[in-house]
């Protein structure tokens, strides 16, 4: 079977409970078959790890991590100091890296400026190859594939490789897994934003004012205000911040101008 097929897609793809834990069996075997070992996480911003339809761990009985190792989910803090899930916060696609730096098809200048020292501690690994997994609502999700070799720090010819693959795989293993297990709402029904909400939203993000959003849009500043709090009952948010950021999420408007 070839590295990249549409029998081992479907053999990752989550449809029903009793699905996951096969699922992760056949990414499992994916992995080892190119002398890795994944480590998977729905949530970089959680330290919970994909569990099976009776609430088992994954990582220990899935993917062979165990006690003895120096497991990720057991770390408070590795959202905020493992280089790889800061990187998964700056790329899309595949990467891998060791304590010498970043490498990806194509050039990212924001992963050069991520402090690599330290790395094998903070990392847990020497090298790795990592698939972030960008979904719905801002969270981002990881698979990291890490040498079976634990002295291995060279995975360039494995990158070039199988990388893009690793990519199908890890993002429907976790896009499937997320859409099944997400049992709340980020968002309620009804969220549809008016265009006049978004035009609103759309000033504020650029940090105009109430006052001088109503003088653009020629509308009172109570009208601009209507609209903003309409906005953020829409996407269930506490405060002007969090609506202006929930719009960009779901594409209504851009942060980028």
């Amino acid at each position: 079977m070839s590295i990249l097929s549409q029998e081992k897609i479907d053999s990752v793809r989550i449809s029903r409970l009793a699905d996951i834990r096969p699922a992760a069996e056949a990414l499992h075997a994916i992995a080892l078959e190119s002398g890795l070992r994944a480590a998977p996480a729905h949530d970089i911003a959680d330290k919970r790890t994909p569990v099976d339809a009776d609430g088992h761990v994954l990582a220990l009985d899935v993917f062979g991590w165990n006690d003895t190792d120096r497991v990720w989910w057991r770390n408070s803090r590795i959202a905020l100091d493992s280089p790889l899930t800061t990187a998964c916060r700056f790329e899309s696609q595949p990467f891998w890296v060791n304590a010498e730096g970043f490498r990806t098809r194509v050039p990212n200048a924001y992963l050069d400026s991520i402090e690599l020292a330290n790395f094998e501690t903070r990392a847990m690994t020497k090298a790795a190859i990592v698939v972030p997994v960008h979904l719905p609502f801002g969270q981002i999700g990881a698979v990291s594939f890490n040498p079976l070799d634990r002295e291995r720090t060279d995975l360039e010819a494995d990158f070039l490789a199988i990388g893009d693959a690793f990519g199908v795989y890890a993002r429907t293993f976790i896009g499937t897994y997320v859409h099944l297990m997400g049992s709340t709402q980020a968002l309620p029904p009804g969220s549809r934003l008016s265009k006049r909400e978004v035009e609103c939203l759309r000033w504020a993000a650029i940090g105009k004012t109430d006052l001088e959003i109503s003088m653009i849009m020629s509308r009172s500043r109570a009208t601009v205000r209507f609209h903003i709090h309409n906005a953020s009952i829409k996407l269930n948010a506490v405060n002007r911040s969090q609506t202006v950021f929930k719009a960009a999420q779901l594409g209504y408007i851009s942060l980028n101008t």
